[in-house]
């Protein structure tokens, strides 16, 4: 028997330092110091306190990962919204999976960077069930978790390793 481990990723921290200048779509970051918690921290993976110094940028998650990966993700390439700390932060501060509070897309993405297909999870116990039947698929080499309020990409997961047994 196989098992297949997995983790979520907050935004590489090369990219991060790229978004704290400019993000995706061209544009200057603009910090500013939030007076309410929840924003959704891409780079750290957890909500914002109140005083944190925060920045919303435009991010190309599969834009970014298609290009170390040297293939073209042609029209699946997108860019949106997301919050980052300002400066460098420590990042997560634990393996839990974040923000599974809410209905979240679970988006599968081949090793070419086309969807796969995709799942809608309603329950935050039945997010860890999306990422097994993601990975079952030999073919998919990654999933993006996003939000289903406003589309936005929460954190990318990846295998970690295959771990055999009897």
């Amino acid at each position: 028997m196989t098992t297949t481990t997995y983790s979520a990723l907050p935004i590489a921290p090369r990219a991060l330092k790229d978004l704290r200048t400019t993000d995706d779509a061209g544009r200057p970051t603009t910090p500013f110091t939030t007076a309410e918690s929840g924003s959704p921290l891409r780079c750290c993976l957890r909500r914002a306190e109140p005083g944190e110094r925060i920045a919303l940028v435009s991010y190309a998650p599969l834009r970014r990962w298609a290009s170390e990966q040297g293939v073209d993700p042609g029209a699946y390439d997108e860019q949106g919204p997301v919050f980052i700390h300002a400066e460098e932060c420590a990042g997560p501060d634990t393996d839990a999976l974040p923000f599974t509070n809410s209905h979240r897309t679970v988006r599968r993405y081949s090793a070419e960077g086309r969807i796969l297909g995709g799942r809608l999870v309603t329950e935050p116990a039945a997010i860890a069930q999306a990422f097994t039947e993601a990975f079952d698929d030999p073919a998919v080499e990654l999933v993006h978790v996003r939000a289903v309020e406003y589309g936005c990409f929460l954190y990318e997961v990846r295998r970690d390793q295959e771990v055999r047994g009897d």
